[in-house]
């Protein structure tokens, strides 16, 4: 499970990262709204713990912007502002869950952990066609053949499948899957994707190329 931490307090942002990390979690800290609006746009986060009072840009903001844009993932404010109306201003953002400061770390903890196995609940298990995509398990099969595949390129399939049927532009997977906001140069998606319809075998029809696009991956091919 990947957060993304948004709080400008270093102290506790830094309690809240090594704690996280603690509990087995991937933790990114940005310290300001326009910093987190990026770093959700660019990385592919299960879960923000986004704190309502920041610098130039505060979380009510950086909440409506991101989904606004489309977003759906998951959000836990964190503020000072315990009253309802702020609660419910919070929530209508675009918030799915509230913690008032000062908070108990057990409760926070908690929370995470009841974020996560809602998420586990939701598309753990991704089919288009003959493939059938388990997250959970990190185990694919085709025709009920299971695909021999690298940490990487079952990245790559899983949020093709979850995108299944849309055209997935080149740099929209580099972020995704490579975590990368900018283009190395190099042809490493076509290397991967090359190497996937191989192991696919009679099912490579799949995976579309658009030219100069990127990647669509249907159940009935191009």
């Amino acid at each position: 499970m990947k957060i993304l931490v948004v709080e400008d307090n270093k102290k506790l942002a830094s309690f809240l990262s090594r704690a996280l990390s603690e509990e087995g979690y991937a933790v990114d800290v940005v310290a300001d709204g326009a910093t987190a609006i990026q770093q959700i746009q660019a990385l592919s986060y299960d879960l923000v713990i986004l704190d309502w009072m920041l610098p130039e840009m505060d979380g009510l903001s950086v909440c409506r912007t991101v989904r606004q844009r489309g977003c759906q993932v998951p959000i836990l404010m964190l503020t000072a502002r315990a009253e309802v109306p702020e609660r419910i201003a919070g929530l209508d953002a675009g918030a799915d869950d509230y913690l008032a400061k000062p908070f108990d770390l057990g409760e926070l903890l908690a929370r995470v952990r009841a974020r996560g196995r809602r998420a586990s609940f939701v598309d753990t298990v991704l089919r288009v066609g003959p493939l059938v995509v388990d997250r959970a398990d990190r185990r694919a099969t085709v025709d009920g053949r299971r695909i021999d595949l690298t940490p990487r390129e079952f990245a790559l399939v899983a949020y093709l499948a979850r995108e299944a049927g849309r055209v997935v532009p080149r740099t929209e997977l580099l972020a995704k899957v490579w975590e990368t906001s900018f283009d190395p140069g190099s042809n490493v998606v076509e290397v991967h994707v090359k190497n996937i319809r191989e192991k696919l075998g009679p099912s490579a029809a799949l995976i579309e190329t658009v030219r100069g696009i990127g990647y669509r991956l249907s159940p009935s091919g191009p």
